[in-house]
């Protein structure tokens, strides 16, 4: 028995989100950080190797270099899988030589900088036959996961309506040089066609498939920029058609001066509605066609797939590392089944894959496009001509 070894590329010294992935990997004890490539600075990825008490020769310069490196290892002491916390530009070359020199990905979303790229990794995926995983961490969530189990139940009847909001406002004002999660994001070079809708919009489309159970099948996007000089959106609102004739709405903004981290999702049925918040994770409401609001919490009369995804006994919060760590759980259960011979199949092990990935660049393209045209807007004014 041994724990399941993880190497990381990105993620050094200053990198918010390296820190948050390495915390999600280890709240199990099902995983083992024991090499990286966290910089593209040799130096910098050799000193965020020593602050995580890394030896020496399994801190790499570069990620060619450690895939080549770690190949060379004995099957039991080299990684297995290679978690990916760079800027959005390096996700698909990074994924493609680990896939290709023999190791599972776990990459951060998006999966790839455009829709060329995921549609190339997919198929490198599907000729290595290794697995590869995307931190859409918001499903990880306990109460999401019984809200998607009530809606496949049929305890809402059918789903006609799915309502989904990420506001943020920590983009309000224009991006300086020393802020580094924001420079990155608002340049086309390193994070791709679309900022808002491609960092959380993207999120917000994944957690309405995933509870609903209905796929997005055409959009009406309006994506906008406030903020003078910025080269990419900071604001949308999108009409969404889904599978079955369902209807929905989609809004993502990081300009909203005052808002934290609010992704709230609600979806109506026949029969009852319900409404999750991401800043409130451990209530779920349930809101009966006939009879009173109920408040259903973590870890009491859950489903059983949201019961094994909860750590704490009610009433203790859990939240997004909890949320993150369950994807890296699922994920480490699969490489380890994967190695003893077994067909992995990503919806039963409950991990986003490289088809959310291929369908969260599809749906962010289709937001640009969309924005991109007037065809579906009609102006008012000549209406109300005289």
């Amino acid at each position: 028995m041994s724990k399941i070894r993880m190497g990381m590329v990105g993620g050094g010294q200053g990198a918010f989100i390296g820190a948050v992935h390495r915390i999600a990997a280890n709240i199990d004890g099902q995983i083992e950080l024991v090499c990286g490539a966290f910089a593209s600075n040799a130096e910098k990825s050799k000193a965020s190797g020593r602050a995580l008490y890394l030896n020496d020769d399994r801190v790499y310069p570069d990620y060619q270099t450690m895939f080549d490196s770690e190949a060379q290892l004995p099957a039991h002491q080299r990684m297995q899988f290679v978690a990916i916390v760079t800027p959005n530009h390096m996700h698909y070359p990074v994924a493609k030589a680990a896939l290709e020199a023999g190791f599972h990905v776990l990459s951060d979303k998006p999966a790839t900088l455009n829709l060329e790229e995921v549609k190339s990794l997919k198929k490198i995926v599907e000729k290595t036959g290794l697995l590869y995983g995307l931190t859409h961490t918001y499903s990880g969530y306990p109460l999401v996961k019984h809200a998607k189990d009530m809606i496949a139940n049929g305890e809402i009847g059918q789903v006609r309506k799915v309502m989904v909001e990420y506001i943020q406002g920590w983009l309000s004002e224009p991006e300086t040089e020393d802020n580094k999660q924001a420079s990155w994001r608002t340049d086309p070079s390193r994070s791709g066609i679309s900022g808002c809708m491609g960092d959380i919009g993207s999120h917000a489309a994944h957690l309405a498939e995933y509870i609903s159970g209905k796929k997005i099948t055409h959009v009406c996007a309006e994506l906008s920029t406030f903020v003078k000089g910025r080269r990419l959106d900071d604001d949308g609102i999108v009409l969404l058609k889904m599978q079955d004739d369902v209807k929905g709405t989609l809004q993502a903004s990081q300009i909203s001066a005052g808002e934290e981290n609010n992704l709230t999702i609600r979806i109506y049925g026949e029969k009852a509605g319900l409404e999750w918040r991401q800043q409130e994770p451990n209530s779920l409401a349930i809101k009966p066609l006939s009879g009173p609001m109920q408040i259903l919490r973590t870890g009491l009369v859950n489903s059983e797939s949201a019961l094994a995804s909860t750590r704490t006994p009610a009433g203790h919060p859990e939240g997004y590392l909890e949320a993150f760590a369950n994807i890296y759980l699922n994920f480490a259960k699969a490489v380890a089944d994967f190695e003893k011979g077994q067909t992995i199949d990503a919806q039963t092990y409950d991990f986003p894959s490289i088809a959310d990935g291929l369908r969260g660049m599809a749906l962010v393209q289709s937001f640009v496009d969309s924005s991109a045209t007037d065809t579906k807007w009609f102006e008012l004014s000549p209406l109300l001509a005289e």
